[in-house]
């Protein structure tokens, strides 16, 4: 047999493997069909017996091509799931060999690197212009699966690759060069060792907020937290057999199927999870969560496949060529240039434009970019606010924006420097009184204390007072009324005796007395202790969770959820105070479905950081308990996580105060963003931190994690969190933080 038709006949063979593998056991009989004119070719080959052997290969690769694309229709999301997993699957290293003309790897080259999962290069895109080319630098980011397949952990990222995948953004920004992110990834590596998984997302997320270089992403295997790591971009392409999801289809079926102790959903109920979830690329750009769809050939894109590489590579060029031009001054320039690179049918190889950008046109930018993430998914959420009490709301802020620019831009500013220099003066004149003085008050001497009262001080106990005696506390917990004995979950390691129940939820506020162990407590118990008495105004009640993906059975799940906890949604925001010090507060509340985080929660945690840069207050984000994002509403849910670490890094950056208190149980997209990256981190103790909990931790590593593995103290330990508070103290360890914490542009100092 010749060589050539032996190779391509073992093609034909991997791409039936490839067929039978992504259909899973469906549509058995084009499989059947394709596998016997193979097999009938390859004996004939192998005898000797046809006549022309190149025309009959060619009409069994034509056969081949034919039943691809019939099928490419009867594609379900599951399938492009299984599409992005295989193993011929194309990969971040067949993009750098055949989209861009050089590179070098910096980062992931092996398994003796920091993080071979995550791949960094410096790449060369050379166009031209009549005869004259040009050769444009790009940082290439993106997570590899294959080449090395041992050793690449499936794309999952450990949090050194996701700190050096920032890091060298950062030199990008530096060089002035534009990112190129491609996300292959099923999620990130759940490990809580230094960083920390979920604090590494965090910091990246909010660092690529406020990149000044254009950034484009192209999503094939968007899992969750593992996307958001290096997928806040200026525009964001997919590939149209790839997915972008909160949560893999297994993930969601097991959640949804109760499944528990080692054993797997049903292959009909994770179908059906896949289908609801609206995963694919056609659900995301109708979301708007994606700006365009990559085209790729029938059943996706393998390596042999150079017209897509060719098609993959215009589409980076008009992308990141789009982003530059958006940054222009002049619309009549700036349309113009649009207009001829949006052309199906140009060649932007011949169309070079200078991709580096002034120090405006970088500013123009990162505000673009930041405004377009603030806009995704308010139509997500139930918004019941009256039609002309919102419009009177956004008047009033368009009518006082001038006066409150006026107090604090303006006033507050002279005034601190006014403050300050008179400040400046009393202190002068105190020392020169003082060395005035001094020679009189040695002369006059300093009267002593009869010996009687210092031995009374130094011998007699001090006297109870105050704070000293049984505390009576505002609010106390419904389960004061259990007339029964409590035993703490620590009595085995340390000998705690059990407690009476109205003695432990209500004087004692749910610590134990013995070891402090804390038992967890009503956002009631927070809201009416910590602040003070009647300066609770809650704002925004009126936004509610919904359905937005209409996944079944799930409005009723949300109606007993308000029904049971009394809330609209698992997120309060409002004002209060704290000795007179006004802040604004967002509490993520454990008791509405666990905590989970979606669009309304999402809208209403936005609008709180707006509000508190609008009035110079600090902004407090208490998390009573949160199980991470909501996974039925999808993308709805998981595109929270770079839109609210947006909300918070334009506060933070306008010189707000801004800190996050955990307690109960605090896992995945929320902690891995918009909370992970506050500078100013506390746990109540006994609380838990982390990216995933212990099952998913199982079911996804394979590996058994330690007790107490999640426990406040290891995240202290790691730097994630930078103190941990007894309960029963937060209200004064939180005015103490007021009073300390923060920059020049705290106001309400």
């Amino acid at each position: 047999m010749d060589n050539n038709i032996a190779k391509r006949i073992q093609s034909l063979r991997d791409r039936l493997v490839y067929l039978k593998d992504i259909f899973a056991g469906k549509h058995r009989d084009n499989a059947d069909l394709l596998e016997q004119r193979l097999d009938t070719f390859s004996e004939k080959a192998s005898a000797d017996a046809l006549d022309d052997p190149y025309a009959e290969l060619a009409g069994v690769e034509d056969l081949f091509a034919y039943v691809e694309r019939r099928l490419e229709n009867e594609i379900t999301p599951m399938d492009r799931v299984r599409i992005v997993r295989h193993p011929q699957r194309i990969c971040l290293k067949d993009i750098l060999e055949n989209v861009y003309d050089n590179f070098t790897e910096v980062g992931g080259q092996d398994e003796h690197s920091l993080d071979p999962s995550m791949l960094i290069a410096r790449a060369v895109i050379i166009r031209r212009r009549g005869k004259k080319s040009y050769q444009q630098s790009v940082l290439v980011i993106g997570q590899e699966k294959g080449h090395g397949a041992e050793f690449r952990n499936g794309g999952s990222v450990k949090p050194w690759g996701n700190a050096k995948a920032l890091q060298y953004m950062r030199v990008a920004e530096t060089e002035g060069i534009p990112i190129h992110a491609y996300i292959f990834t099923p999620g990130s590596y759940p490990i809580e060792d230094y960083p920390g998984a979920a604090q590494q997302i965090a910091r990246n997320i909010y660092g690529m907020a406020d990149l000044r270089v254009p950034i484009v992403a192209v999503i094939s295997e968007g899992g969750s937290g593992g996307a958001e790591a290096i997928g806040l971009a200026d525009k964001r392409l997919m590939l149209s057999h790839g997915y972008y999801s909160v949560i893999s289809p297994e993930g969601a079926a097991a959640i949804e199927g109760h499944v528990k102790g080692g054993n797997r959903a049903t292959p009909e109920l994770i179908e059906h999870c896949a289908q609801n979830l609206h995963i694919t690329a056609q659900d995301n750009l109708r979301f708007g969560y994606i700006d365009r769809i990559v085209q790729e050939p029938p059943l996706g894109a393998r390596p042999w496949h150079f017209d897509f590489f060719r098609n993959l590579r215009q589409e980076m060029l008009r992308a990141t060529d789009e982003v530059v031009l958006s940054t222009r001054l002049f619309p009549m320039f700036r349309g113009f240039a649009l207009s001829s690179r949006r052309n199906p049918e140009a060649n932007l190889d011949e169309m070079h434009m200078r991709w580096g950008l002034s120090q405006g046109a970088s500013n123009r930018l990162r505000e673009k970019r930041q405004q377009k993430f603030l806009r995704f998914s308010r139509n997500a959420a139930i918004d019941r606010r009256p039609f002309l009490r919102k419009k009177a709301g956004a008047f009033w802020d368009w009518f006082c924006k001038p006066w409150i620019s006026l107090k604090y831009d303006f006033y507050r500013k002279h005034q601190r420097k006014i403050e300050s220099f008179m400040e400046e003066m009393g202190n002068e004149w105190e020392t020169f009184k003082m060395r005035l003085l001094s020679p009189w008050r040695k002369l006059a001497g300093k009267p002593k204390k009869p010996e009687a009262t210092t031995a009374r001080e130094l011998t007699a106990l001090s006297a109870w007072s105050g704070e000293g005696r049984r505390r009576k506390w505002n609010y106390i917990s419904p389960r004061y009324k259990i007339d029964r004995a409590v035993t703490c979950p620590n009595s085995a390691s340390y000998g705690c005796l059990d407690l009476w129940g109205p003695d432990l939820f209500a004087e004692f506020a749910g610590v134990c007395s013995h070891c402090g162990y804390h038992f967890s407590m009503e956002p009631e118990w927070y809201v009416q202790n910590v602040f003070d008495q009647g300066s609770v105004f809650e704002f925004n009640g009126e936004i509610e969770a919904g359905n937005p993906l209409n996944f079944p059975n799930f409005d009723e799940r949300i109606a007993e959820a308000r029904k049971k906890s009394g809330a609209k949604s698992a997120c309060m925001t409002f004002e209060a105070s704290i000795n007179d010090t006004k802040l604004i507060v967002a509490m993520l509340m454990g008791t509405f479905r666990g905590g989970s985080f979606g669009a309304a929660e999402g809208y209403k945690f936005v609008e709180a950081a707006a509000r508190a840069a609008k009035k110079r207050y600090p902004f407090l984000a208490y998390v009573h308990g949160t199980a991470g994002i909501r996974i039925q509403e999808g993308t709805h849910g998981v595109i929270q996580m770079p839109r609210c670490t947006i909300a918070v890094r334009r506060y933070i950056d306008s010189g707000g105060l801004y800190m996050v208190l955990y307690d109960t149980n605090s896992f995945a997209g929320p902690v891995a963003s918009f909370l992970g990256c506050s500078p100013y981190q506390f746990a109540v103790r006994s609380s838990n931190i982390g990216f995933a909990g212990p099952g998913v931790i199982k079911e996804t590593t394979g590996m058994d994690i330690p007790p107490k593995y999640h426990r406040s103290y290891r995240a202290l330990s790691r730097g994630h969190i930078q103190g941990i508070w007894d309960r029963r103290q937060i209200r004064n360890n939180l005015q103490q933080a007021l009073v300390t914490i923060g920059g020049r542009n705290l106001y309400y100092r």
